[in-house]
């Protein structure tokens, strides 16, 4: 009896592992379809976003011969700029097409011919003669900026075969742009102004350079208040604050906050900064304010936990010889919670550089042109000009609009891998 009974035992418990295995391995087999289909996803994204936005790095040129003539620039041969920059410079890129394209007499082509560059090409030749005058007089071969809609053509993002009525380039103005490439004049360079250029309402002319400046300032602005602010939160709450009710509520506070959603805190930087301060909108000063009360929570959470993790021994190793508790707080923890100090800073700061609501709240949405060149000039930062750019219709500004991602993603990326990179290298485990 008592082997039938065991038996039947093991035969239960035999039956109950099988089950056990079998939905242990439909559980493992569900996470790793979620997560196959999360990277599929990102993936996806990730194409999408480089197949529209490679292309932006590049740019059309159409090299023309341009004779800087003295009777347009300085007739009368002062050398003064202000009167050569008030100068027709449109009538000097456009001769060179006059030339090239002798047939073209109808003021309606004219006008036509001359749209295949951009409107930043007499700007060109004015940075040139005012960084040398000596070029009045001479001849140059110059590669001009081309039309957004003549940069689309060249990198195939217009399709040629689709009815007329369907392109923005006429099949008059593709057989202009045909012969000007047979003669060698039409070339894709390297893209500088989308990095050095601030905004344009034309897109080949648009730059994310006044964005970059604007979110460095910010970010120098969060990071100048959030650091310091957030580890003496946390080195008082964590080594010195009594244990009682009101530091709970801190705590608890804290914790809460750092849930807010993060147009809350824009809200507030809007009621606080700008209209009780009277600080200016659009500036990387009141953007930076902004940011530091929302990276604050992350910055005291992350300090906390780093300082919980140096053990109990090091306090009391530096008690016992005599140092006071200032002395072991700031010179034996605060060193070995360092790291994990700066990389729940680099984090937050990360977070920081891709928020976009809490700075729409206080006007860096604005169109701004010019580069700043401080904390208290206007600009904009790299999200919100994402946001602005998407919301144009214009083809090349897709381009421009998913290159800015690539940009963005690219930082938010290295200051992760940095902070990764650090926890690992300076992390003690005890």
């Amino acid at each position: 009896m008592a082997e039938q009974q065991n038996t039947r035992t093991i035969d239960k418990v035999n039956a109950s592992l099988k089950r056990r295995y079998a939905t242990e391995r439909r559980f493992k087999t569900l996470g790793l379809g979620a997560v196959v289909l999360g990277l599929l996803f990102v993936s996806m994204l990730f194409v999408d976003i480089l197949s529209k936005g490679y292309s932006a790095f590049v740019q059309t040129h159409i090299q023309l011969e341009v004779y800087f003539d003295p009777e347009i620039l300085d007739p009368e041969g002062t050398r003064d700029m202000e009167a050569i920059a008030r100068a027709d410079f449109r009538q000097l890129v456009r001769e060179p097409l006059r030339q090239i394209f002798p047939e073209v007499t109808s003021r309606r082509d004219k006008r036509a011919l001359y749209k295949i560059l951009s409107t930043g090409a007499p700007f060109q030749l004015i940075e040139m003669v005012r960084a040398n005058p000596d070029l009045i007089g001479t001849r140059m071969t110059i590669d001009l900026i081309a039309d957004d809609d003549i940069d689309m053509l060249v990198k195939g993002h217009i399709d040629r075969n689709a009815p007329a009525d369907q392109r923005r380039v006429n099949d008059t103005v593709i057989g202009w742009i045909d012969r000007l490439d047979e003669q060698g004049l039409v070339a894709t360079k390297f893209n500088t102004g989308f990095f050095i250029n601030g905004d344009s309402r034309e897109p080949e002319l648009a730059g994310i350079g006044g964005a970059v400046a604007g979110s460095f300032y910010t970010l120098l602005v969060t990071l100048a208040l959030s650091f310091p602010i957030g580890v003496a939160a946390a080195i008082y709450l964590e080594e010195f604050a009594p244990k009682n009710r009101w530091t709970d509520l801190i705590e608890v506070n804290i914790n809460n906050l750092a849930a807010v959603p993060s147009i809350v805190f824009g809200l507030l930087g809007l009621a606080m900064f700008i209209n009780l301060f009277g600080l200016p909108r659009s500036a990387p000063l009141v953007g930076g304010l902004v940011l530091t009360l929302m990276t604050l929570p992350t910055i005291i959470i992350a300090s906390r936990a780093a300082l919980k993790s140096v053990p109990p021994s090091i306090r009391e190793a530096a008690l016992g010889v005599g140092a006071s508790r200032m002395q072991t707080v700031f010179h034996h923890v605060v060193p070995l919670a360092m790291p994990g100090m700066l990389t729940g800073t680099i984090i937050g700061m990360a977070q920081a550089l891709g928020e976009t609501a809490p700075l729409l709240m206080i006007g860096m949405v604005a169109f701004i042109v010019d580069i700043p060149g401080g904390p208290m000039d206007p600009s904009s930062v790299l999200p919100v000009q994402v946001y602005l750019w998407a919301d144009s219709p214009e083809r090349a500004f897709v381009e421009r609009t998913s290159a800015a991602i690539i940009v963005l993603l690219s930082f938010l990326i290295a200051m992760n891998t940095f902070a990764v990179i650090m926890r690992r290298r300076f992390e003690r485990r005890w």
